[in-house]
């Protein structure tokens, strides 16, 4: 399974790296988006995904702030639960992944939701 998951996430890191979803009718477009006219917490993840993968923080940035900004917490998750660092650091999984941090970063998704469209 794991063999499976990482394949797929090469071919999918590959197709963002090769493709920009901005012109190529591959990649989905925000439903939210379609409908409202408003930008959700994850519009533009797509096209700041490929800026990253060419190197292009800045605009990346620009795209979507918050899921750039949010890249080292997901590999801070990813490090605790699959290579062993909840056992060597049991606190930091305590303090980003508890309760409270759930509370705080869904206050954070919907603080910034708000501001990017009254922006």
């Amino acid at each position: 399974m794991g063999v499976a998951v990482g394949i797929l996430l090469v071919a999918a890191l590959f197709l963002f790296y090769r493709f920009d979803p901005e012109t190529q009718p591959l990649f989905p477009r925000c439903p939210f988006f379609l409908i409202t006219g408003y930008q959700c917490p994850g519009c533009g993840s797509q096209r700041a995904l490929h800026s990253l993968l060419h190197a292009d923080i800045g605009t990346a940035f620009k795209q979507n702030a918050f899921m750039v900004l949010a890249i080292p917490y997901v590999f801070l998750g990813i490090y605790l639960q699959y290579l062993g660092g909840k056992l060597r650091h049991p606190r930091l999984e305590n303090i980003f992944y508890g309760r409270w941090s759930a509370i705080i970063l869904l206050v954070v998704i919907f603080a910034y939701w708000i501001l990017r469209n009254l922006l």
